[in-house]
């Protein structure tokens, strides 16, 4: 090859022997015209060693035995060997991006396993796009597609499972251990999540900034005791407030339409057939939330209150262990297209779904016995037509009814006061 070709090729920055190729038919199709630009500006082409890299990370932490042990695997992965494997089998075959092909040369591109562990650490560590190319041998180019590429897969495929609504058996679940916890009827609990902007478009600034006065976007979310996200709405602008967020979440349309699991229960001798989510003071007074009292007056109020609260920190939890699951939604968002994010934000929470779903089956934590609950909590999910208008608004109003509000809250008060005295 002629040497001031070579150069000219030499001058683009590039871990992919096809965007080599590329830039080399460009330069012999472009050696007869003047060259424009300054070549101190163009950035150089670097040769890694993709299959070395690929050896390397396999034998660290995926042949038999393993370099490093699980201990540090579940710590740098944020999740167990064989969870992550059965995440990469599904992935591979889903979307071929991640299928390991030969380049025109002949090259070996990058595996599937240096693709999602270039992702995973982006995930779990928050860090650039670059971060591992010393290791894995990942530009920056590559790095963030395949970031981009994962998220999307793993949204596509698991979410009908890790997003889903509380099926019969959950409910049946649920309702068991929120009796065991004094609460019976509970659900989980309710609350929002704001994650910082980095990179929100000027524009944008004044719709994306609320209290918090820099730009946010909103992840509304329920949770229970063991850390499970039932429910994630996510994208709303900061400069909205937990009511508006709720206004325009999905998370009561199915108990409108009559859609949902029956759910009856009995409370100090009142009959209830919707079940709650416990909610700090800033929702409003609705049939399906209970809030904590505020400056309680008497021993029955204040102990009810401590446990409300007591309680109410689970989806908290949720959101900080999340957070320290996965630093890229802990930092400041550097994205600038609100579909990504929305994307990053799914996968993290499919992605902390199944490592709970994982650790408990791993742990055997069963804490509570199921079978002792009356069998009509597992009637089948109504899937009849749509109800009509007038059903639908009756529906509509009976979840913001107030009275059933402050009864529920009242005969919480008496039972858990009853359930102290008798222990």
């Amino acid at each position: 090859m002629d040497r001031s070709l070579f150069h000219k090729i030499t001058l683009i920055d590039s871990d992919s022997d096809e965007e080599f190729e590329i830039a080399r038919q460009l330069v012999l199709e472009g050696e007869g015209s003047s060259s424009r630009g300054s070549s101190k500006n163009a950035r150089r082409f670097i040769r890694r060693d993709r299959l070395q890299a690929h050896q390397n990370l396999f034998r660290d932490y995926f042949a038999n035995p393993p370099i490093y042990p699980h201990k540090y695997f579940r710590r740098r992965f944020q999740m167990s060997r064989p969870l992550f494997l059965r995440i990469q089998a599904v992935v591979e075959a889903h979307e071929p991006y991640f299928v390991q092909r030969r380049d025109s040369s002949g090259r070996l591109g990058f595996s599937s396993l240096q693709k999602i562990t270039a992702t995973l650490r982006m995930l779990a560590y928050g860090v650039a796009a670059d971060f591992m190319d010393e290791y894995l041998k990942i530009g920056e180019t590559t790095a963030l597609r395949s970031l981009k590429m994962f998220v999307k897969a793993v949204v596509s495929i698991f979410s009908e499972e890790y997003l889903r609504k509380p099926n019969n058996d959950d409910i049946v679940r649920l309702l068991a251990v929120g009796e065991k916890r004094g609460f019976p009827g509970m659900l989980g609990s309710i609350d929002c999540m704001y994650w910082k902007w980095k990179n929100c478009p000027t524009a944008w600034h004044g719709m994306y900034s609320g209290h918090i006065h820099e730009p946010t976007i909103i992840l509304e979310a329920v949770a229970y005791y063991d850390l499970w996200i039932w429910h994630a709405f996510f994208g709303l602008p900061g400069s909205h407030n937990d009511i508006n967020v709720l206004d325009r979440s999905f998370i009561f349309s199915d108990l409108a339409q009559g859609c949902t699991p029956t759910v009856n229960y009995t409370i100090n001798g009142h009959n209830y057939a919707m079940g709650y989510y416990l909610a700090d003071e800033i929702y409003p007074q609705w049939a399906t939330f209970v809030k904590t009292i505020s400056a309680p007056q008497g021993n029955k109020k204040k102990y009810f209150a401590a446990a409300q609260e007591s309680a109410q920190k689970d989806v908290e939890l949720a959101f900080g262990v999340l957070q320290a699951r996965f630093a890229i939604i802990r930092g400041p968002a550097r994205f600038s297209h609100i579909e990504t994010l929305n994307e990053i934000m799914m996968a993290c929470i499919i992605l902390h779904n199944m490592i709970i779903e994982d650790e408990r089956a791993n742990n055997g934590e069963e804490e509570f016995e199921y079978e002792q609950l009356p069998e009509t909590y597992n009637d089948p999910v109504s899937t009849g037509p749509t109800p009509e208008f007038s059903e639908f608004i009756q529906r509509h109003h009976a979840l913001r009814d107030r009275r059933i509000h402050s009864q529920l809250q009242t005969d919480l008060v008496e039972h858990l006061w009853q359930q102290y005295s008798a222990a």
